[in-house]
């Protein structure tokens, strides 16, 4: 028996020679076996359909047994390629191959084997699963893991490579929230659930099943399709499932919501989808931004005014609380209201009555308010700027909005949609954003939130061009494309050097300007800052960097002193 305590996988420099694209006749080769390279978002789409057609367990069991049948062929290569190695090495040809291949990083955690007996244990860390990610897109987060593909690749190559039924199951999967996806293999008869695992890889017609499925699939799509379109809250993350069901929780009452966030996170949209879920959704909606108007007006535009109450009242008008009666008033940033305002706004909570300027007859009005800040509210009240009766008041459901940094799973189908709408506003073809777009949305900060996505997607979609898919560089210039892999002029995977620049050139230069590397730096953050106008965001984009290194590296540089915006 070998046991081996994972060292690390060996170069895969003998697999990357194995692939061959030949562009002239169209075809790619790996070792005599024809290839073909596919979108992962087509494979989604056909998962999709057959998890909306078919069911879910049909479905898992068709990808299950494609990926065991790409992994036996796989297998084929472990001992043609590396038979003079040790058994580790050779069995490391499936992992990396899958890796190549673009299906998912493999990271190996446990590996025992012996050929001859059969004993196998294996324990494998998956990152980055095409799988995991494009179920997770379109159906959310799982209860149970999705990876069926990569667990049937896993199975059959290890179990043609041990001569023996090697089954593996997923213990943890970012299909269903988790940091990475988990693995696990041992002989068939060794799982005591062995029999349910082993049907997945069994064929079965579908003419034979297809009646027991029509009762589950019109069941499967009902849970698909969203029960609350007319709420109009696009999210699947964890944080915005919380922050939703306080809504839901809180729309069949009347009780007083105070929205907290920072600006842009979507709080009237939240207070909309509210009043939408409510029994006043057919009354109507009013929003006010109390920051956006004049001190001295604002008491007019809530409470109404009567003709000749101040200079210019030339009528009679009825003021916010009023017209939302019987419906939904959205106070937004109420912690701007002047302290004036705020005594009588708690008068009318308290009264249930409103009495316009310059008027001494009271109304009676039936609203529901809905508040909302990104302020601190509790320093607010501490240092003076907001009444504390009143702060009581409004802070009796307190729901407060995650930003869009903490809502990853949020980002992806809050920007399709923004691209459907604002193509049909501008009239254009709806562009498809590339997967390098979806990454590099994912891991920037987002300081602006869903108000900033939205900004860049109709960006995007006023500069997308007919028939091409929008880039990472489209939405935020100046990002350069991963480094990855490319294709010498012989037809093999070579890497892409980290830039292509004229070395010797840019040699001269450093030693032209007189001050060495040092000097070549100092100068191309000061083009940089200088092209963007003082934006450091927009400058450390160009450059490759964080807004935090480039920082650093301009006060870290003699003699530099931070620009000016």
């Amino acid at each position: 028996m070998a046991k081996h305590h994972l060292p690390p996988l060996p170069s895969d420099a003998d697999l990357r020679r194995l692939i061959h694209f030949s562009a002239g006749d169209g075809r790619i080769w790996l070792a005599g076996q024809r290839m073909v390279l596919i979108h992962a978002a087509a494979l989604g789409a056909l998962r999709k359909e057959l998890m909306e057609s078919v069911g879910p367990q049909q479905t898992r069991r068709y990808f299950t047994r494609a990926g065991f049948a790409a992994g036996e062929r796989d297998a084929a290569l472990a001992r043609q390629i590396r038979g003079k190695s040790s058994l580790y090495d050779m069995f490391a040809v499936g992992p990396q191959l899958h890796m190549l291949e673009g299906a998912v990083q493999v990271t190996p955690l446990r590996f025992e084997s012996d050929v001859q007996t059969g004993h196998f244990q294996g324990e494998f860390r998956w990152d980055h699963s095409w799988e995991a990610e494009v179920h997770k897109r379109d159906f959310g987060v799982q209860e149970v893991p999705v990876c069926w593909m990569l667990i049937g690749y896993a199975s059959g190559y290890t179990s043609a490579f041990m001569g023996r039924p090697i089954l593996y199951k997923e213990t943890s999967c970012v299909g269903c929230g988790d940091g990475h996806c988990h693995i696990v293999g041992r002989p068939q008869e060794e799982w005591p659930d062995a029999e349910e695992l082993a049907s997945y890889f069994k064929p079965e017609s579908l003419l034979s099943t297809i009646q027991d499925l029509q009762t589950q699939v019109e069941s499967l799509r009902q849970e698909i399709t969203p029960v609350d379109n007319k709420s109009a809250l696009i999210g699947q993350s964890e944080a915005f499932k919380a922050a939703y069901e306080l809504l839901r929780t809180a729309a069949p009452t009347q009780v007083t919501v105070l929205l907290a966030g920072e600006t842009g996170v979507g709080k009237e949209r939240f207070a909309r989808a509210l009043h939408a879920l409510s029994s006043r959704a057919d009354k109507p909606f009013v929003a006010i931004n109390c920051a956006a108007i004049p001190h001295d007006l604002i008491e007019s535009e809530l409470f109404g005014a009567e003709k000749g109450a101040y200079t210019g009242s030339q009528a009679n008008r009825a003021g916010r609380f009023e017209r939302a009666d019987g419906g939904t008033l959205f106070l937004d940033e109420i912690g701007e209201l002047p302290l004036q305002a705020q005594a009588k706004l708690l008068r009318v909570i308290q009264e249930g009555e409103v009495e316009r300027l310059g008027s001494t007859q009271s109304r009676k009005v039936d609203v529901r308010l809905v508040a909302a800040t990104n302020q601190d509210m509790e320093q607010a009240v501490r240092e003076g700027r907001f009444r504390a009766d009143l702060y009581y008041r409004i802070n009796v459901y307190p729901v407060l909005i995650p930003p869009l940094r903490e809502r990853h799973d949020d980002i992806e189908p809050l920007a399709q949609s923004m691209l459907e709408r604002f193509a049909l506003l501008h009239n254009k073809p709806r562009p498809m954003l590339t997967d390098h777009a979806f990454d590099a949305m994912r891991n920037y900060a987002w300081p602006g939130n869903v108000r900033e996505l939205e900004n860049l997607v109709e960006r995007a979609v006023i500069l997308s061009k007919p028939n091409q898919a929008v880039d990472a560089r489209d939405l935020f210039p100046g990002m350069t494309p991963p480094l990855g892999a490319s294709v010498n002029p012989q037809g093999e995977l070579v890497h892409r050097r980290a830039s292509t620049m004229d070395c010797q050139s840019l040699l001269d230069q450093i030693q032209n300007c007189g001050e060495g590397l040092d000097g070549l730096e100092r100068a191309l953050l000061q083009e940089a800052v200088s092209r963007t106008k003082g934006n450091l965001s927009a400058a450390a984009r160009l450059l490759g960097l964080t807004r935090a290194q480039l920082s650093y590296r301009l006060g870290s540089k003699p003699g530099r002193e931070d620009p000016q915006p």
